[in-house]
């Protein structure tokens, strides 16, 4: 039996060709994604290891950790700041070869024409810090000299050489304030990850760096080396026994290695969860073409099989035979995945390192996990998707060798199919309706349930929803296409079974690739509503880091020529009834041309009298009216009486409670200034940008947005996951085409005398082709039909359930998206029924008859 299974693999090497290819490109993207990430985390890591090469301990303070701000004045005297005191005190220490002060914060740098080098989130600023020697160990030279006074400053090199600046030009840098030109007095080299990965570092002296990012005399951390044969943990105790730990922050340099380690892997862990899911995805696409396949096999060798029951073998051995031709080929198949994973690893590593210079590299990592991972999941999918086939094989009666056609489906099993596949998605249905319509968060829990539920039950029922699709373009096709559309139809209702195991992959991939898009099309379009729907302003001042904006902005931008109304957005979190919400502040005077509103009762008016506005939501779950009190814990803990001057319907733009800023700096003198809403005499134009740009003081990192570019810059954003998960959904959509041709090319031959019939009475070669490319199209167009609609129904519960974080929050379908997936879908059965047409129109009419 087991010489028979190898036979059987040898003799049908190009109707297996597919199945191989289909596990092939499932096991390549496991062991790509596996080799690709386990490499990007050991290099990072190695990267990482460097960061902290000469810290024995470090000492940071807890709050400049958080912020590049100084502590508020009610925590001003509770806190104690890093000072020159600390670090001779800490330099005095038994065992401290050195004692460093370190000063770091965001700094902004720009190029030649004013744009921003690099990204805002990348972009650093540090002191420098020489020793006796007039060096900083830290930041080697390459050119020129470390800053030592204010207006002068050191850039790493690899900012500087993509922005050509050279010794002794003028730069300019800013934080969140005003930018200043500097002169460029060294240009340094780096091992610190986020400076070789592309980002920028700005040094300055130190006295001028913590003017600039913390405050006078103070430092952000202090680094402590080791004398040679000091560990760091005594090194570590002796500096907890000198500072407050309550206060303070004390790691030794291994212990910082190791969080970045494991931030490392954290990271990396994710990526390749999210890659395994897609890869995931492909193999479950893989298992409808191994069945479909094994089936048509099967149904193939019907005399074969029968014939080996009817000499003696047993229903085990036939099982055994199909398993064993399915291992081979999961051998096979899973062997050459990996080889090609291996290549995709290296190749996306490639890749990424070409779309970022600095990015960490290193020699391919191919674990032993990966290897036995690779080929385990290859061959298990493979025998398993085999085994229903290879169990019918086994149930071939030995009578069936003296008949003729296949043996027919029994009316037990649909029934049986069709009852269990009714009750899957209807009981899946059932849990997406019910998380669609509650409320909290259960009803996130009962749509992640019933999602899967209803994608098994509607593929359970694939073959039953064949026939009453199929139909609906029956008349149109006869009527197209003559003879050949009306004999497509009919072989596409012929075996719902293999029709449906052939559009099921086209099914799974459209039905997320529609919920995908669904979903962030109606993001974009309830976001640009939102932000039109509050915004009278027709520029925002914000920081492209999303860092604060300085709050001295506001009067000077407010002087610009054109300017009419200027505010700045404060934010502060303000405690009612143990329950801290956010509180936004504007200036009274300028709000009501800078910011819609839909008052329900009261004005705006009442910001100039020290009184505040509710939504609607708020005013109702605390039972608030206008001329309501409002009993609020504010900063350090006081708590003030404040009146409800108005009720506004909510809006998911602005915070459930308005303030004036003057309200709000009566009891909280550090809120977080958002962006700084400007309005224009003359609206939204090009010199009112420009005017504002150099209140800035033309910083690079400062800007100026209109409404639509607010918009605009989210779309990006949505577009770009979204290519993302059209890229990563692109290999299962690959698989399903595989599956088509591949089902395809087995009926073509499975129907080899009917072709040859079709022939001999007068159906041409172009209608063969016709015939056979029809019906590719109709089993592509079903699967993806039943994957948009399916699709389209998960994404509609799934924003009914957003809704509750994004008030507005409704479906939009992007019809234009939709139609054109149902285009792809029949661009996919065309190029699939390519070779299967050529090959079923080339058959010799004699041979094709004669066929057995």
């Amino acid at each position: 039996m087991y010489r028979t299974a190898l036979r059987n693999v040898l003799a049908h090497k190009g109707r297996l060709l597919m199945t191989a290819l289909a596990v092939m490109l499932g096991t390549a993207f496991v062991a790509g994604t596996l080799v690709f990430s386990d490499t990007m985390g050991q290099a990072v890591r190695n990267s990482y290891s460097k960061s902290y090469s000469d810290v024995s301990v470090l000492v940071s303070d807890r709050w400049a950790r958080s912020t590049s701000q100084g502590p508020k004045e009610s925590e001003q005297k509770k806190h104690e700041a890093l000072t020159d005191a600390t670090v001779k005190d800490l330099a005095a220490l038994p065992g401290v070869e050195r004692a460093r002060g370190v000063v770091t914060g965001f700094t902004a740098v720009a190029d030649k024409k004013g744009n921003l080098i690099g990204e805002a989130w990348s972009a650093q600023g540090s002191n420098f810090a020489p020793d006796a020697s007039g060096q900083d160990s830290r930041y080697p030279m390459a050119e020129g000299r470390g800053p030592k006074a204010a207006g002068e400053i050191a850039l790493n090199k690899q900012a500087a050489d993509k922005a050509g600046y050279r010794v002794g030009d003028k730069v300019r840098v800013a934080g969140n304030g005003a930018a200043e030109d500097t002169t460029l007095t060294g240009v340094f080299t780096s091992d610190d990850p986020q400076v070789t990965s592309g980002g920028t570092l700005v040094l300055m002296d130190t006295a001028t760096a913590q003017q600039r990012l913390l405050e006078p005399g103070h430092y952000s951390s202090i680094a402590l080396t080791a004398k040679s044969g000091v560990a760091e943990s005594a090194l570590l105790d002796a500096a907890k026994a000198k500072l407050p730990g309550d206060v303070f922050v004390l790691e030794t340099g291994q212990q910082l290695k190791d969080e970045q380690s494991a931030m490392v892997t954290r990271s990396v862990t994710g990526m390749k969860s999210m890659l395994l899911v897609f890869a995931g995805i492909s193999l479950f696409v893989g298992i409808f073409i191994i069945v479909n396949t094994f089936t048509m096999l099967i149904a193939q060798r019907l005399k074969e099989l029968a014939l080996l029951r009817a000499v003696g073998a047993s229903r085990r051995q036939v099982t055994n035979s199909v398993l064993v031709e399915a291992l081979l080929i999961g051998v096979i198949a899973s062997v050459s995945g990996l080889l090609l994973g291996i290549g995709i690893g290296a190749g996306m590593q490639s890749l990424l390192a070409g779309v970022n210079e600095g990015m960490p590299t290193g020699s391919l990592v191919i674990a032993p996990a990966t290897v036995i991972g690779t080929l385990v999941t290859g061959i298990v999918v493979t025998v398993l998707s085999a085994l229903i086939p290879a169990i019918r094989a086994s149930r071939i009666p030995p009578v069936a060798a003296m008949s003729s056609g296949d043996l027919p489906s029994t009316q037990r099993g649909l029934v049986v199919r069709n009852s269990i596949g009714t009750l899957l998605a209807g009981g899946g249905i059932a849990l997406i309706l019910l998380g669609a319509f509650s409320k909290g968060s259960g009803g996130r829990t009962y749509l992640e349930l019933g999602a899967p539920v209803t994608l098994i039950g509607v593929f359970v029922l694939l073959p039953l929803l064949s026939r009453p699709v199929v139909a609906l373009v029956g008349p149109l096709l006869g009527k197209v296409f003559g003879t050949p559309g009306k004999l497509a139809r009919r072989n596409a209702v012929r075996n719902p079974r293999r029709t449906a195991s052939t559009a099921a992959a086209l099914t799974i991939g459209l039905t997320l690739v529609t919920a995908v898009t669904v979903i962030g099309n109606s993001v974009t379009s309830t976001v640009t509503r939102l932000v039109a729907g509050s915004m009278k302003a027709d520029y925002t001042v914000s920081m492209a880091n999303h860092d604060e904006v300085a709050r001295e902005l506001a009067p000077v931008i407010a002087k610009a020529n054109g300017v009419t109304a200027a505010s700045p957005v404060g934010n502060v979190m303000w405690t009612m009834a143990g329950d801290r919400k956010a509180v936004q502040g504007f200036d009274a005077a300028a709000f009501d041309q800078l910011v819609k509103v839909d008052m329900t009762s009261g004005s705006t008016g009442a910001l100039k009298q020290g009184q505040i506005l509710v939504n609607d939501e708020f005013a109702g779950k605390h039972q608030l009216h206008q001329g309501s009190t409002l009993k609020l814990e504010v900063d350090g803990g006081k708590t003030v009486d404040l009146t409800v001057g108005g009720v506004f319907e909510r809006n998911d733009a602005l915070s459930p409670v308005i303030a004036s800023n003057t309200l709000i700096d009566q009891y909280d003198s550090d809120s977080f200034v958002t962006e700084i809403l400007v309005k224009g005499k003359d609206g939204a134009t090009p010199a009112l940008k420009q005017a504002v740009k150099e209140a800035t003081g033309s910083n690079p990192v400062i800007q100026v947005l209109t409404e639509k570019d607010k918009v605009d810059e989210f779309s990006r954003i949505i577009t770009t996951m979204l290519n993302i998960m059209y890229g990563l959904l692109g290999m299962a959509v690959l698989v399903a085409v595989l599956g088509v041709i591949n089902t395809l090319a087995m009926s073509v031959f499975e129907r080899k005398r009917e072709i040859g019939m079709l022939r001999a009475i007068g159906l041409d070669r172009r209608g063969i082709k016709r015939m056979v490319r029809i019906e590719s199209v109709v089993i592509s167009l079903f699967g993806a039909l039943i994957g948009v609609g399916l699709g389209c129904f998960l994404a509609w519960a799934a924003i009914r359930v957003l809704a509750a974080d994004l008030n507005g929050l409704t479906t939009a379908v992007p019809y234009g998206s939709v139609g054109l997936f149902l285009l792809l879908a029949a661009l996919v059965g065309i190029i699939a029924a390519l070779w299967p047409a050529r090959r079923a129109s080339r058959m010799d009419i004699l041979s094709s008859i004669k066929t057995d």
